[in-house]
């Protein structure tokens, strides 16, 4: 049984990721966001950026860096199955993860302006902002001192796989397939 994370800029492509290994390798796709979704849809909150990014830290710094990437895990454990979770945002979340063993990081990175060009082709309830929101979102969610806070950029290091997303679906496709098989 094999256990991936995936982490990466916004947009970058780390749905794709998920669908391709879902789809074509039989992965059992888990979500950092849905996981989100179910919890600020329970307390009838508006769903966007803000308030994902808000109940996340706010479930970090009650209970741990980690908790929510482990609390996939443990549902990744119990299906027995190869899966995927999508999307490790905090160093102690790798950190936790890779001390369970049975599990890789990978990282997906794309230029910004063909990123946020996809968001809004992808058109989710969080992506219709501006080009500058965009910026000013993806500054705030890539360093951060605070470990209950999200650091893209100390994540994407920690990967044992680095994916270059700038090309064609075929080529990422591709990259995928060397590490998997």
């Amino acid at each position: 049984m094999k256990i991936i994370g995936i982490t990466g800029t916004l947009g970058a492509g780390k749905g794709t990721i998920v669908d391709y290994l879902t789809e074509h390798y039989g992965f059992k796709h888990f979500s950092v966001r849905g996981y989100l979704i179910g919890l600020i849809k329970a307390q009838g909150l508006a769903v966007n950026r803000d308030s994902l990014t808000h109940t996340a830290n706010e479930l970090r710094a009650k209970n741990s860096s980690s908790f929510i990437a482990e609390e996939l895990y443990a549902q990744a454990l119990k299906s027995g199955q190869n899966c995927i979770i999508e999307s490790i945002r905090t160093v102690g979340e790798v950190n936790a993860l890779k001390l369970k063993g049975n599990f890789l990081l990978f990282s997906v990175d794309t230029e910004r302006r063909l990123r946020y060009n996809r968001i809004l082709l992808r058109g989710s309830e969080t992506d219709q902002i501006s080009f500058e929101t965009f910026e000013a979102n993806e500054e705030r969610e890539l360093t951060s001192a605070d470990p209950n806070k999200q650091n893209l950029s100390a994540c994407m290091a920690l990967a044992n796989h680095h994916f270059s997303n700038n090309g064609t679906f075929d080529e990422l496709y591709k990259q995928l397939d060397l590490v998997v098989k």
